[in-house]
């Protein structure tokens, strides 16, 4: 793949939005808004990203991935996700996860989220639009998020952005062109690095509480989970959350 174009702005309302107002007429493979600040970053189901100006990485990716069939996009999730995770895990080792579908966490805290946005046209996935916002530098976080964490807080000290920014994108870059040639090597190393990938867990659907093991996620993105009476339950983003036990 041919280097990312990189469009450096201060500030907007959220990198998404106006990476998809630029984005006519820009023939880059990969087209990239990098923002210092965002006013109203969105996080999945509509939640807000908070983010202190200057001190995180906050972009989003645009691609056009024409050849791979809708029906298999999720293996987009799949290699942005992993491509953090090679990025972070050799500063962390064994500490970084992937939480299904594709937030970033270290151990049990939230390091990294990642809100996508496709678009169909005439039967075939015509451009995928990737928003990226990691805690870098950060040190106080205000919102009510529950379990937030930077990787200045992790190691200790802080983190030059660009290069680190330059990193992602090299490995995401990586994971695509593994995507386009061995998926399912993809899909495995995604199931190795989740979140939870072993024992039973706290959860919560729309019939309550329960305790489940990690069986699968599919390459649709559906996350299988087994009770402990054995029953298996098959699940849609947003169809079920984790419970957090302090």
């Amino acid at each position: 793949m041919q280097q990312p174009k990189i469009i450096h702005i201060d500030e907007t309302d959220s990198t998404n939005s106006y990476l998809r107002k630029v984005a006519d007429g820009e023939e880059a493979p990969m087209l990239v808004v990098v923002a210092d600040h965002q006013t109203a970053g969105r996080g999945q189901a509509g939640n807000h990203w908070e983010s202190e100006q200057g001190k995180n990485l906050l972009f989003s990716i645009r691609i056009q991935p024409r050849t791979l069939a809708p029906s298999r996009q999720f293996l987009i999730s799949m290699a942005i996700s992993q491509a953090i995770w090679q990025v972070l895990d050799p500063m962390a080792p064994g500490h970084i996860h992937v939480k299904w579908p594709n937030d970033i966490y270290y151990d049990d805290r939230k390091l990294c989220g990642i809100l996508i946005e496709n678009r169909l046209q005439g039967g075939e996935l015509r451009e995928c639009i990737l928003g990226i916002g990691l805690n870098v530098n950060q040190t106080l976080f205000r919102s009510d998020a529950p379990n937030p964490v930077s990787l200045c807080q992790i190691l200790g000290r802080t983190l030059a952005l660009k290069p680190l920014l330059i990193q992602l994108l090299d490995a995401f870059g990586q994971q695509l062109h593994v995507m386009n040639t061995d998926a399912e090597q993809l899909v495995d190393a995604y199931r190795k690095h989740l979140y939870r990938r072993t024992g039973f867990h706290a959860y919560r659907d729309c019939k309550g509480y329960f305790e489940a093991e990690l069986v699968d996620v599919e390459p649709t993105g559906h996350l299988t989970l087994r009770d402990r009476k054995g029953g298996e339950r098959r699940y849609a983003f947003k169809e079920v959350s984790y419970i957090f036990i302090s």
